[in-house]
């Protein structure tokens, strides 16, 4: 993948036929991977370094991107995880006091291919009336037929284990700077760092480990609670971490979140499944069941839990207003809490950060 590619034409290819073009911002290359809209108008840079979005091509709904720039102290890990990123409009001059390069040169340091130029009503329209669509980004293949064949040959996410691409090999310990009186484990399978700072922020202790750690390994840290992480992919396809999880259960409080949400929820017995395009963006009204008000979210999914399918004792807390899917649970008797959407809320906005206090609550053996 060459770094001299700014300034060519690049092309895209959904697997529907769709071809479009426009001009390249980042490096040269071909990427591939599963097209969804993103409807945030800033928070590019915690977009760009969400581990959720590996194995997307991330397209922003916003016409112009790139304003304020990239200031190196939003980022939410320490690389870019999404495979791809289009733009209608890539500014390249950015206009903030605290931006330390631009989007482009942004794309040129960390190797990421790039479109601007690209009729992005057009792709969001396909998007949302056939749903997420398989497809590439390519500044080295021009041919419509070859394009077409090409995005027809991506596989699906569901095919891919996108967890062990980007989550934590390391244990590691956080430490609030006051004094703390509770510690939780952070089952890493490819979090946020917002979630460990949220966490912080509060007084509590945070280890974080990779996503394989056992139950037994778990206990043994002798935490007071454990949370589960967002992360990439499907939920169907972790089995593996579900019956960790299930190993969990009923043994202390447990919190998910986003894809955490989805694994909790398979390991009491509910099913999960696929949006058809999904939740993206930092501007999803959600309704609190219980207190009846309304959050607006942080968001990135393309699975939910089905609830038809959840077992006795599960109470359902929050519900998108977009789609009415689920977005939260609470079982008082195993002390399980879950939210679908980020309540970490990076960049923003941040109503949904009075979950953590719900958790806090829990751990001090308290209904949130």
């Amino acid at each position: 993948m060459s770094r001299l590619g700014q300034g060519k034409k690049i092309s895209l290819a959904l697997e529907d036929g769709t071809v479009l073009s426009g001009t390249s911002a980042g490096v040269a290359g071909t990427v591939a991977g599963e097209f969804v809209f993103n409807t945030a108008m800033s928070g590019y840079e915690e977009v760009l370094t969400d581990p959720s979005y590996a194995g997307q091509i991330v397209t922003m709904t916003s016409p112009m991107i790139g304003n304020t720039g990239i200031t190196l102290d939003d980022a939410e890990s320490t690389g870019v995880h999404l495979a791809g990123f289009v733009a209608r409009e890539i500014v390249a001059v950015p206009s903030n006091h605290r931006a330390r390069l631009s989007l482009p040169d942004y794309f040129q340091e960390r190797g990421v291919v790039a479109a601007t130029g690209i009729d992005t009503r057009l792709l969001t329209l396909r998007l949302r009336d056939r749903g997420v669509l398989r497809g590439i980004l390519t500044t080295e293949e021009h041919d419509p037929a070859a394009l077409r064949k090409a995005a027809g040959e991506v596989p699906s996410i569901s095919e891919i284990d996108l967890v062990a691409r980007v989550a934590s090999r390391e244990r590691k310990t956080l430490l609030p700077e006051g004094p703390s009186s509770l510690r939780v484990v952070l089952v890493d399978y490819g979090a946020k760092e917002s979630i460990a700072h949220c966490l912080l922020a509060r007084g509590i202790g945070v280890t974080v480990v990779p996503p394989r750690t056992t139950a037994r390994q778990i206990l043994d840290e002798a935490p007071d609670g454990v949370i589960l992480s967002n992360g990439p992919g499907d939920p169907a396809i972790l089995d593996a971490e579900v019956e960790e999880i299930r190993g969990l259960v009923g043994r202390l409080p447990l919190f998910g979140i986003c894809l955490g949400h989805q694994l909790l929820a398979r390991a009491v017995g509910a099913r999960t499944f696929k949006l058809p395009f999904g939740h993206h963006g930092i501007n999803h009204p959600v309704l609190d069941l219980r207190e009846g008000k309304v959050l607006i979210t942080s968001q990135n999914h393309n699975y939910a839990v089905d609830p038809s399918s959840l077992p006795a004792g599960a109470i359902r807390t929050f519900e998108s207003l977009y789609d009415h899917s689920l977005e939260g649970l609470w079982f008082r008797e195993g002390r399980i809490y879950s939210v679908q959407f980020h309540p970490e809320s990076a960049p923003g906005p941040h109503d949904a950060r009075s979950v953590f206090s719900s958790f806090h609550a829990i751990l001090m053996g308290e209904d949130p």
